[in-house]
């Protein structure tokens, strides 16, 4: 059994990394910090966990960390981990980071995307990209894990099989995504406050979104080529949940086997992907609604002869396969455990 700590436990992702791994069989929960909430039982901010821990949140101390941790979760804003994880990993603790600080491989990329050098750039390619579907192989034994964020995770798993496959215009690639209001993290902006979102749909960083960086760096590496997207993400009027909806035109005539062909081929083993088309019933395609809760990414697709276009949704939990869930499948890939282990949860309805 590993221990565990998890750093900025008291926020949204780190509320779900403790939900996630307290009843994990193959970890055991050490340290939860928060500087804003040290002393306090973490079950005052978490009152799911009423019962379930006696744990308190302490203060950030690494001297703490590596007496007492096998591996580090970190759910810090970004910018924040860069400063401490690699001491951690000097002093033999392995991090699984829910940050940016170590997505990118480009050094250069940090300036253009987040506004801000990157202070330990010799990390970035020892950083193993955390997304298991792509790179769980690199995952086994490796000390660092930079998870892929939200929005750029359920993009990257809805176009990956068909960029590999070469099926569509990779010149044209226009991703839309709507957002629930936890991806502002639980120190809301007024723009990400829920009243304010309440009612409305709201399109923000209609260019430039720093996701875009690791949809198109995921993209290039899988089709062997550059790849750049179109990116626009949508405020909507709920609290947890993305749906991103990708517009993709066809350069030569494309079939619905041939889609099907793509996904089942990519995807065949995958615990985590359910491929969503039906012709019957409310949810015959992706909708957040039905993995809130989950680690599971529900993809689905139209083919629209109209136009020569392919019209590709994914959906997810923001919080879980977004985030924390997300960190929970790479844990378990790091030490060759089961990746279902511990992410087994059946959505509510």
């Amino acid at each position: 059994m590993m221990k565990v700590g998890v750093i900025g436990a008291s926020g949204y992702a780190g509320g779900e990394l403790l939900r996630l791994l307290l009843p994990h069989p193959e970890a055991e929960v050490t340290i939860a910090t928060s500087r804003r909430f040290a002393g306090e039982y973490v079950y005052m901010i978490h009152p799911n966990l009423r019962g379930i821990t006696p744990l308190k949140f302490t203060p950030m101390d690494n001297a703490t960390l590596v007496e007492e941790c096998d591996v580090v979760f970190c759910a810090t804003p970004h910018g924040v981990s860069q400063n401490f994880v690699p001491d951690l990993l000097d002093q033999g603790v392995k991090v699984v980071d829910l940050s940016a600080d170590f997505r990118l491989k480009d050094p250069a990329a940090y300036p253009e995307w987040y506004g801000w050098e990157n202070k330990h750039p010799e990390l970035l390619e020892k950083a193993v990209f955390g997304l298991p579907e792509l790179h769980r192989d690199e995952m086994k034994g490796a000390d660092l894990v930079a998870c892929v964020g939200c929005m750029a995770g359920a993009s990257i798993l809805a176009l990956a099989p068909i960029v590999k496959e070469d099926l569509v215009d990779t010149d044209r690639i226009v991703i839309d995504v709507k957002i629930g209001s936890s991806g502002g993290g639980s120190n809301p902006t007024q723009a990400s406050h829920h009243p304010e979102r309440f009612g409305g749909l709201r399109p923000y960083k209609v260019v430039g979104h720093r996701h875009i960086a690791e949809i198109e760096q995921e993209l290039s590496l899988i089709a062997g080529k550059e790849i750049k997207v179109a990116f626009t993400p949508h405020a909507v009027n709920m609290a947890r949940g993305i749906l991103t909806t990708s517009h993709l035109w066809l350069d030569r005539p494309l079939r619905n086997a041939d889609v099907w062909k793509a996904y089942r081929s990519f995807y065949a083993d995958e615990p985590f992907i359910h491929i969503v088309k039906y012709r019957k019933g409310l949810y015959q395609l992706p909708d957040p609604k039905v993995v809130v809760g989950t680690n599971l990414c529900d993809i689905g697709f139209e083919l629209d002869e109209h136009v020569n276009r392919l019209v590709v949704f994914s959906a997810i939990d923001n919080i879980v396969k977004g985030a924390a869930g997300q960190g929970v499948q790479c844990f378990n890939a790091m030490y060759g455990i089961d990746e279902r282990t511990g992410l087994e949860q059946i959505g509510l309805h």
